[in-house]
């Protein structure tokens, strides 16, 4: 047995009559207000969408800033455990923007092995990056101190240094991939 509603104009007019001044009151309130969260919904989302593909603005001052640690074993070797503690379960343990957590971020997290990218960012630039975050990246700043920050500059830059000194092959110069001539 199948019910069927039909739904008449005069119904929905005896309705609206019958609801008192303090009913129609709230429920335009309440419509109101739906439109609104609607509304704050569809514009938070668009922004979202047109900030993700945003390139880092880093200030000029900071682009020319130089790093004042030296690259060392002891300074590469903390650096190597705030880098584990802080930043591999987005970097990915060898920094090619592929740890657990990187599928759920976007923009995707760094790949530092990639050494055409990593040239193009001045040490300055990276501190700033490491320093500020920018969603989903936290800030650093409060959460590690300069020398830490600055550390992790020498180790990110590390990654790209190694990818580029892997391709060449130690024994002939030549590429890794190309066969050695004897």
């Amino acid at each position: 047995m199948e019910l069927s509603f039909r739904w008449h104009p005069r119904c929905a007019r005896i309705f609206f009559v019958n609801m008192s001044s303090d009913t129609r009151r709230n429920l335009k309130t309440r419509k109101l207000l739906f439109a609104s969260i609607l509304a704050l919904i569809c514009t938070v989302i668009a922004y979202a969408v047109f900030q993700s593909d945003r390139p880092w603005v880093v200030p000029e001052e900071i682009k020319k800033l130089k790093n004042p640690l030296l690259p060392s074993e002891t300074t590469l070797k903390a650096a190597r455990r705030v880098y584990v503690d802080e930043c591999a379960q987005c970097h990915g343990d060898h920094g090619k923007g592929d740890g657990p957590e990187a599928a759920m971020h976007s923009p995707a997290p760094a790949d530092f092995t990639d050494a055409g990218h990593m040239n193009g960012v001045t040490d300055g630039g990276i501190f700033y990056q490491i320093s500020e975050g920018r969603k989903p990246m936290p800030s650093f700043k409060k959460r590690l101190t300069e020398e830490q920050r600055w550390g992790l500059v020498l180790f990110v830059r590390s990654f790209s240094r190694r990818n580029s000194s892997e391709a060449k092959n130690p024994d002939t110069g030549n590429d890794a991939t190309t066969p050695a001539k004897k």
